[in-house]
């Protein structure tokens, strides 16, 4: 029997796209995508980020350091954050599981400044009754430290807990765990994978 759902967030419950993130910080220091896509991306900085090794002031004085020029500190965060759309169509999920009395967790591979963005621009992640957050945990996924972190909060044992992410390796991960876990595609495919396990949604 299921009793908490874990739920990844990006490309889950809000789509998001890096190459739009890089341009549009790109656009504040007159560099372009590619640019500050090796800057940040494949120097691995925006991982320290999702790790909690940096704080917002600590990543906005890097960024100027690693452009060589002053950025206002609210531009940068909303140009680095501003690149998520909500996926409208997982909100009747989440209420109805909700309303069938299922514990639902957030476990996601986020910085401060995306989730604070998510929180204040979509009504989402207030649906969810504890949220596992890399930045928090100190690790991202697939490090054992924050699944590690998500078994403390689903306040069930593992094989009642079910997980859905659009990384079958963050998938494969949970399991080993022994949470269940299914890949996320779309929502009607969640709805299907819910269906075979007698939850209908």
């Amino acid at each position: 029997m299921i009793r908490t759902f874990l739920f990844d967030m990006g490309n889950v419950l809000a789509f998001f796209s890096h190459e739009k993130m890089c341009e549009q910080m790109g656009q504040l220091c007159d560099r372009t995508e590619s640019e500050i896509r090796s800057l940040l991306i494949e120097s691995g900085k925006q991982w320290e980020y999702e790790r909690g090794q940096l704080t917002p002031a600590e990543f906005h004085q890097w960024f100027e350091g690693a452009v060589g020029q002053s950025v206002d500190f609210e531009a940068l965060a909303l140009a680095g954050s501003d690149i998520f759309e909500l996926n409208s169509s997982i909100l009747p999920v989440l209420d109805s599981l909700k309303a069938s009395g299922f514990r639902l967790v957030l476990l996601s591979n986020t910085c401060v400044s995306h989730f604070e963005f998510i929180w204040n621009r979509y009504d989402v992640l207030q649906r969810f009754d504890d949220h596992v957050t890399s930045y928090a945990a100190g690790a991202i996924k697939p490090e054992p430290a924050i699944f590690e972190s998500a078994l403390q909060k689903i306040q069930c044992a593992p094989a009642e807990a079910f997980y859905t992410d659009d990384i079958p390796d963050y998938v494969r991960e949970a399991q080993k765990r022994g949470i269940q876990g299914e890949v996320f595609t779309d929502t009607e495919s969640l709805i299907a994978q819910l269906a075979g396990r007698g939850i209908h949604i």
